[in-house]
């Protein structure tokens, strides 16, 4: 039986970070919502996750027992492994000579190695224990990485899982456009467990659960979980149908640790993924991986069987590349680094580690054990504030239950959105327009610096121009919905109202007089010609002000019979603005457009909740909903993915 206790959801307080000479970070932006007051009647009634399992954890390595130079895999193996031809998938270029003489083997016969924990004795619920493995990213070749992620190993085998890091040392280094051969290895080391499963011989003969899988990934190996995600449902390889698949193992989740995205293009493409539960996290500090590249995938995966899915991020601050990992550390460029990178305000490699063993377990938990209690976390990462270490999070989520309304994606028209019958329009706005989003870099020179991403910009004065003090009707965002919708959707008292923000840098001009023309001449300094006259910007999104005040605003909903019902948004998440990152020691040597990247937060709504605000709307049939700016005097905020779940997600 469970052992249970209550958290208290509290927010996490970080103090403002200001690095001594380095000019390296600039004060954390504390909103309303960041307070512990905010949320303090909410309550996550779960065990934690990070906490050690009731089983006692054994060892081994499995591998091809000739390993020239790693001993473990030549020397210490308890289970022998037949290598894998590998060669139409890897490709070593004009290193291959000397990388196969070092390693003593070539592509044709590379070898299937891991270290694995286990838990010791019978499962105690009943079922198998599911199998997850990890798969580490590129790094020296010679400095091995599979070590790294004991900490997870320990940690999952005492909870009831067979964990396996697997080795792919020999394919790191100096080559590119390998993530494909990444991604088929975990899908070979699967066939080898199912191998173990069924000898009597090893320790894993019927005690794994096959139908439960999951595979995490660092870096390259976050981009390779995709990849054998995709590969795991084809019967040939992409990019040489002479290959034949044959894999379809009961993969449930795919969890990527600060990933690349299209360092492989399958047919030229970016690799598509669907049906499948997704959690990815990265360092706002990655000097390596210096975008969080992982949202790409995230705003690609698709739910298309009717099954139920969730997809989860989780954007950290001052956590960088290498301390997901016990070996790699926090010099992400090698021991070199340290010249140009400032490790100074990075948060310490332990507590980073936590985090890490808090969400992989509670995602596991969710998806291989149909465990609904940790599914808060992933909705808001403040359901946890008093488990996870103090800095600033970011969290997006969707379930497979969600019904868009708009996400910007589908015309160039902005008056109507995603979902038949949809239309959209503004009131006094100062900005309305919809983007293609930005990552801060590139992860490589042939890859786009873009999230794959069109979301909304809205901005807004509610100050009126020449009337100094004068206050107008709040500026509005309104979608208006269809008669029926919300029978057609079987929304109810259950149902959520879903939507992404983010606050920007970015004031607009005081709004124009009632009845002012737009030819009529204008009493600001500069008139017509001013940039903010015409409702733009005031400044760069780069610069900033501190004098800015917090961003809010209410969301309303008014059903069929024009009865409204009105809550606060930031009491469903934090509102705040790109959070300040420079990676280098120096700005003048940072060679990104911002030094900050724009990651929304999901907020989710309870229409329950509109129903107590208003105990005669009827969520049933909404008719209208709007983003109203009456609680912030002006603004800019990014909006994305406005809609509705059902509830069949919350497990």
């Amino acid at each position: 039986m469970k052992t249970r206790r209550s958290l208290a959801t509290t927010a996490l307080l970080a103090a403002a970070v200001s690095v001594a000479g380095g000019g390296c970070y600039g004060p954390l932006r504390l909103t309303p919502s960041d307070h512990a007051t905010v949320l303090a009647e909410q309550r996550l009634e779960a065990e934690h996750p990070a906490a050690p399992g009731p089983y006692e954890v054994r060892r081994l390595y499995y591998g091809s027992g000739t390993d020239r130079r790693r001993p473990e895999y030549r020397d210490s193996v308890s289970l022998v492994t037949e290598t894998v031809d590998a060669s139409k998938l890897v490709s070593l270029g004009a290193t291959a000579k000397e990388r196969n003489s070092y390693w003593g083997f070539t592509p044709k016969e590379f070898p299937i190695n891991g270290r694995a924990w286990y838990p010791e004795g019978e499962p105690r619920d009943g079922r198998p224990f599911p199998l997850v493995l990890i798969v580490h990213g590129n790094h020296d070749m010679k400095d091995f990485s599979d070590p790294g992620y004991g900490y997870l190993g320990e940690l999952l085998a005492s909870r009831g899982y067979v964990f396996a890091s697997v080795d792919m040392n020999f394919i790191n280094g100096g080559i590119r456009n390998e993530n494909d051969g990444r991604g088929w290895f975990l899908l070979k080391h699967i066939d080898a467990f199912k191998g173990f499963a069924a000898d009597e011989a090893t320790p894993f003969f019927g005690k794994i659960d096959f139908d439960r899988i999951a595979l995490i990934g660092h870096s390259r190996g976050g981009e390779a979980v995709g990849h054998a995600a995709a590969f795991n449902r084809l019967s040939r390889y992409p990019d040489d149908a002479s290959l034949e698949f044959d894999f379809n193992h009961g993969i449930r989740g795919i969890i990527a640790i600060a990933p690349v995205d299209g360092q492989y293009l399958p047919t030229g493409r970016l690799g598509p993924v669907e049906n499948v539960n997704y959690m990815v996290f990265h360092g706002s500090h990655d000097g390596d991986v210096t975008s969080f590249h992982g949202l790409r995938l995230y705003n690609r995966l698709r739910f298309s069987d009717g099954g139920d899915y969730f997809k989860t991020a989780i954007y950290m601050y001052r956590a960088n590349h290498g301390q997901w990992n016990t070996v790699w550390g926090n010099k992400d460029n090698g021991p070199r680094s340290a010249r140009r990178l400032d490790l100074r305000g990075l948060i310490d490699g332990e507590a980073q580690r936590e985090f890490a063993e808090i969400y992989v377990s509670a995602f596991l938990e969710t998806v291989l054990r149909d465990d609904p209690d940790y599914m808060p976390m992933f909705r808001d990462h403040r359901a946890i504030g008093g488990w996870l270490p103090e800095t600033m999070y970011i969290t997006q989520f969707e379930s497979s239950s969600f019904r868009p309304l708009a996400t910007f994606e589908e015309d160039i028209d902005v008056t109507t959105g995603t979902a038949r019958g949809v239309t959209l329009r503004g009131d006094s706005l100062g900005v309305w327009r919809e983007e293609l989003l930005d990552l801060r870099s590139r992860n490589r020179p042939t890859t786009s610096s873009s999230q794959e991403n069109n979301a909304l910009r809205l901005g807004w004065n509610n100050l009126v121009a020449g009337d100094e003090g004068t206050v107008g009707t709040p500026a509005s965002y309104t979608l208006s919905l269809p008669v029926g919708l919300g029978s057609e959707w079987g929304l109810g008292g259950t149902s959520r109202l879903d939507l992404q923000l983010g606050a920007v840098e970015g004031r607009p001009a005081p709004r124009r007089p009632e009845g002012q023309d737009e030819n009529q001449e204008d009493s600001r300094e500069g008139g017509d010609d001013d940039e903010t006259a015409r409702g733009g910007t005031a400044r760069g999104e780069g610069d900033r002000d501190d004098e800015e005040e917090p961003v809010d605003l209410s969301v309303v909903l008014t059903d069929a019979d024009g009865e409204s019902a009105s809550v606060r948004l930031s009491d469903y998440g934090p509102i705040r603005r790109p959070l300040e990152t420079a990676v280098r020691r120096r700005n003048d040597a940072e060679s990104f457009d911002n030094q900050w990247e724009l990651v929304l937060q999901s907020f989710s709504i309870p229409l329950a909740d509109l129903v107590e605000a208003n105990p005669d709307f009827d969520p049933a049939s909404p008719r209208e909903i709007r983003l109203l700016f009456d609680r912030s005097e002006a603004g800019t905020v990014v909006v994305d993915d406005i809609g509705f779940s059902v509830g069949r997600s919350d497990r």
